[in-house]
């Protein structure tokens, strides 16, 4: 059996919740089953909602080897501090994958890494981790989307980020997702700033029909570009440089911060003006390799 563990949470969203969904799906189709791995019920029914059933629930990354039973492949994808178990897990789980976000980091154990850019490093996988059901939408579909701009901040808004930047979105008539750890009645504020709202069911739906997406969640905003849109991401200052390449390698529109000028002018552009530049899906390839499958 195969684990994937992505750390999820209301204040962390579920960009690595949609990270594990992806390479499960891929290895599914090659006949190969991977349970995932998160921590609340809430972040299980998401991805139930995006394809993938049966997560189990675990409360930290010290739990994953009350799940995993020696010999298991296990991916790791999470802020949390893997040295405290990094070693131990190297030793009993084969093999061990970790998601980083930083190009910088090296494997110590013999793990191997999920990074934006490998350095012709043996034990190093390129990611991105998209859905690759995004990038099968079929021609006329694209042919047929709709421009209203669609913003997705992300799953989760802590701090109320957006309502600290009501006057930013009270200039642009856009479209909003809600996210899966929205506060209740948070909808009711929200829908003052934007022309509708959309609930984060409809994540998959809306992504196949906007031709026009400003994201400030990395991974939507991946897989807006796979799934064929013009794509703006709002840098919001705390992102891993690498992960910043790695949108502009797919030609991802980087705002800076809350920039009504550079938004104004993204949103003048003529719908389709981006280029088309494919996000690969050799990763998954990649991966089944080091499986020995």
């Amino acid at each position: 059996m195969l684990y994937y563990y992505a750390y999820s949470g209301h204040k962390y969203g579920l960009d690595r919740v949609r990270r594990g969904v992806a390479l499960i799906k891929a290895l599914k189709a090659e006949g190969v089953e991977m349970r995932l791995l998160v921590n609340d019920f809430r972040a299980g029914l998401a991805a139930k909602e995006l394809g993938v059933e049966g997560a189990v629930t675990v409360e930290t990354l010290l739990d994953v080897d009350a799940v995993a039973e020696r010999g298991n492949g296990v991916v790791l994808d999470t802020p949390e501090d893997t040295a405290i178990r990094l070693e131990q897990y190297a030793d009993r789980f084969t093999p061990l994958f970790v998601v980083s976000d930083e190009s910088e980091s090296a494997s110590g154990y013999g793990e191997i890494l999920l990074k934006p850019f490998c350095e012709e490093e043996e034990n190093c996988i390129e990611t991105p981790l998209v859905d690759r059901d995004y990038s099968r939408i079929p021609e006329e579909k694209n042919r047929e989307k709709e421009d209203r701009p669609l913003f997705i901040f992300g799953d989760a808004d802590y701090n109320k980020e957006i309502l600290k930047h009501r006057e930013f979105f009270e200039d642009f008539d856009m479209d909003l997702l809600l996210g899966y750890y929205f506060f209740v009645k948070y909808e009711s504020e929200l829908s003052e700033l934007f022309h509708q709202l959309y609930e984060p069911e409809e994540y998959s739906e809306l992504l196949e029909k906007r031709s026009r997406v400003l994201s400030a969640s990395l991974q939507s905003a991946l897989e807006a570009k796979a799934a064929g849109a013009d794509v703006a991401y709002i840098r919001r200052g705390e992102e891993p440089v690498p992960l910043l390449r790695q949108l502009e390698r797919y030609d991802i529109k980087i705002i800076d911060g809350y920039n009504k000028e550079q938004l104004s002018k993204w949103l003048e552009l003529p719908s389709g003006t981006q280029k088309g530049t494919r996000i690969p899906d050799n990763i998954y390839k990649a991966v089944l390799k080091k499986l020995n499958l």
